[in-house]
């Protein structure tokens, strides 16, 4: 099915329809897994109750699980206009929710390994309301779709006959309806083909080295434990009395105190790793990002579960760098993007807006380059924020160590052991570092149209934010930052994260950023301007 036949098709007939049927072979096996805990309960509270003579319990379980599923697809339908997509759900409390087709930010098109098996797929259509949807439990989501016509909705909502071209919005101004909000600068050697998809990046297998620098690996490690003390703790085991812990327990008592730690240091690096590295396979294989001619981003990703995420690049308002410290140290950061209705940040360290996973830092730039068509925000020159700044950043990071002192002092003139006053010790090197690294983060700049933040230290992040994109300023100042004459500056956006501050820099350089960036919004708090240099240090 073509998108001319399919738009044509959902133009004429606009009745409300089912999802497809084999969705009855998807949803019992999801729900069964998911309520796996509840009915393993089940199973053994009818064999404990009653000399086990409700041995039903857990079958009755596993029929009622079978029977919502079959409920949820009797009672879904969904209908396709030309001004909107509606989704209605429920039998005694029927909810519809319609999303404007005006208003899409973003279609994702998933399909797990029982979707791919079947040719279904599942298709989250994302809005500007979405993400108030979201926490109430609500949204617009079609599982499961027939692969065709999932693919086809996805570049009928994107890709409308009325939008204009590429090369059309980047001759308009950014203040026209559909113009880019950054300044369209020729970057690279931009290929001209009849393939309307360009290739941006496309994954490297060598990226996966950067997995284990991730917390992946360990989030997967306390999601196992966590699911692994659940069941036992629904069977009434004790983990002492299975063999493996036991066995582990009776070696460890056998073994020298120093021999112990190292083996289980050991055995944490090698399981984290292998679980970075399973996570980053499973998650990013086949990674690819294209730039459609008619103006959007197309995302693909996935090896056993695969996700096509497709975002309007008139909806992208800028970009995030985010290195943490782990992934800083081995020069490799990921990208996401900064677009209206979808959080920067994503669930699991990925999310609709991510724009390319942990990877060289060169790679990630050159990507922000291509994305923003503007090299100047992704290589601008950062202001720093002055002395106090600097004191502020060390003050804070030093205080909690004094308090430790203070303890281990105490403790020790209790009659406390004097190695714990040298344990706290050796933290004030860690504790200088880590100040003088955030404050080296700290900057700002405005540069290709666009406000330039950075901060952090254990998760630095550079966000571009496209000046118009910024609907209003929040000037902030806490008592200390009084004190010393300091403000927070954040702009307010309808873009991810939706508030992106610029944090701890003079009171005066703080309003004459906001009025530069947005000029007469500030106009009232203006003084005579100072000097702005108080240093430059390139990022």
């Amino acid at each position: 099915m073509t998108v001319s036949d399919y738009q044509d098709s959902g133009q004429a007939d606009e009745s409300w329809r089912r999802l497809s049927p084999r969705m009855l072979l998807v949803h019992p096996v999801r729900e069964l897994t998911r309520y796996i805990p509840a009915l393993v309960g089940l199973v053994v509270a009818g064999r404990s109750v009653g000399g086990g003579e409700m041995w039903w319990l857990g079958p009755l379980g596993v029929v009622m699980v079978i029977a919502l599923s079959v409920l949820r697809w009797a009672t879904t339908r969904y209908r396709i206009t030309p001004e909107q997509v509606q989704l209605r759900t429920g039998l005694f409390q029927r909810k519809t929710v319609a999303a404007p087709a005006d208003r899409v930010r973003s279609v994702d098109v998933t399909a797990s390994p029982l979707h791919r098996l079947l040719g279904l797929a599942k298709v989250d259509i994302g809005t500007g309301s979405q993400r108030s949807a979201s926490r109430s439990g609500s949204g617009l989501t079609l599982d499961s779709l027939p692969t065709a016509e999932a693919a086809a909705l996805r570049a009928e909502l994107l890709h409308r006959a009325l939008s204009p071209s590429v090369d059309e919005r980047a001759g308009s101004s950014p203040n026209q309806p559909g113009g880019l909000p950054f300044d369209v600068v020729p970057f690279g050697d931009v290929p001209v083909a009849s393939d309307p998809d360009i290739e941006l990046v496309r994954l490297d297998p060598s990226w996966v080295r950067f997995a284990p620098f991730t917390m992946s690996g360990v989030l997967a490690a306390a999601a196992i434990l966590g699911l692994g003390w659940n069941l036992l703790d629904q069977m009434n085991v004790t983990p002492s009395d299975v063999g493996p812990v036991r066995g582990f327990v009776d070696h460890m008592e056998q073994t020298a105190i120093w021999l112990g730690i190292l083996q289980v240091v050991v055995a944490l690096a090698t399981t984290v790793t292998a679980l970075s590295i399973g996570g980053y396979v499973l998650s990013y294989w086949g990674f690819r990002l294209t730039r459609h001619a008619q103006g959007s981003l197309h995302i693909t990703r996935g090896l056993l579960t695969t996700r096509a995420t497709s975002i309007e690049e008139r909806r992208l308002l800028g970009v995030e760098l985010g290195e943490p410290l782990l992934l800083r140290a081995v020069h490799a950061a990921r990208l996401s993007g900064i677009t209206t209705g979808l959080e920067s940040r994503g669930r699991a360290g990925g999310g609709s807006s991510l724009l390319l996973p942990p990877a060289p830092l060169a790679v990630a730039r050159a990507l922000a380059t291509q994305i923003l068509r503007d090299p100047a925000p992704v290589e601008a020159l950062l202001t720093a924020h002055g002395p106090a700044a600097r004191r502020r950043r060390f003050l804070r990071v030093l205080q909690p160590v004094f308090v430790l002192m203070v303890g281990a002092g105490v403790a020790i003139w209790s009659g406390g052991s004097l190695w714990l006053g040298l344990g706290v010790a050796l933290t004030i090197p860690f504790a200088v570092l880590l100040a003088a690294d955030r404050y080296r983060s700290l900057g700002h700049a405005l540069s290709g149209g666009a406000l330039v933040t950075q901060q952090g230290s254990l998760g630095r992040r550079r966000d571009v934010l496209a000046c118009d994109g910024i609907i209003g300023w929040n000037l902030r100042q806490t008592y200390f930052q009084r004190r010393a004459g300091l403000a927070t500056l954040t702009a307010t956006t309808a873009a991810g994260r939706q508030r992106y501050a610029v944090t701890d820099l003079p009171l005066s350089m703080a309003v004459a950023l906001g009025n530069r960036a947005l000029p007469g919004l500030l106009g009232d708090f203006l003084e005579p301007e100072v000097p702005e240099a108080t240093g430059a240090v390139r990022r």
